[in-house]
């Protein structure tokens, strides 16, 4: 893989809730979006169990769109940082790699003041070729995850 990819976009979303409170529930009920998004996300699965935790490999089953029927991806992550609420996830396998070479999302949780906090999505990819759209239904999905596990988290 490219040290840099190709191109980068950042996605900011205002949240009511902690920012501790979003990243945790990244980091430690990732597989329970399946519940929170049912019409997306199908399937999330930790390979040889255990945790989100760097290094991990999930395989997503999700329909956000594009094709009419679920696709696949095989998702590492790549790192995790506690200190700074960050998780960064790269794409290895999957459909998500026919349409582009490379995809990563990086995915940080600020707080902006008491109790709310800012949710920025920063996606890196490598289109395969020039006629590769832009992400634009990963995009949207993101937000909708955003939004939707703010409005949760807000009601637990």
């Amino acid at each position: 893989m490219a040290a840099e990819l190709g191109n980068k976009l950042d996605v900011h979303v205002d949240a009511t809730v902690p920012a501790d409170q979003f990243y945790g529930f990244f980091k430690n009920n990732m597989p329970r979006f399946v519940q929170l998004f049912p019409r997306n996300i199908k399937t999330i699965q930790i390979q040889g169990g255990g945790g989100v935790r760097p290094g991990a490999v999930m395989l997503w089953k999700y329909d956000i769109g594009i094709t009419g029927s679920p696709m696949t991806a095989k998702v590492r992550v790549q790192s995790i940082d506690d200190e700074n609420r960050t998780l960064v996830l790269e794409a290895l396998e999957g459909d998500v790699l026919k349409v582009y070479k490379s995809f990563k999302a990086k995915i940080q949780f600020n707080d902006v003041n008491t109790g709310a906090s800012k949710v920025i999505w920063g996606l890196e990819y490598e289109k395969a070729s020039e006629n590769a759209p832009e992400p634009d239904h990963y995009v949207n999905f993101m937000v909708k995850v955003a939004k939707g596990l703010d409005a949760h988290l807000r009601k637990a």
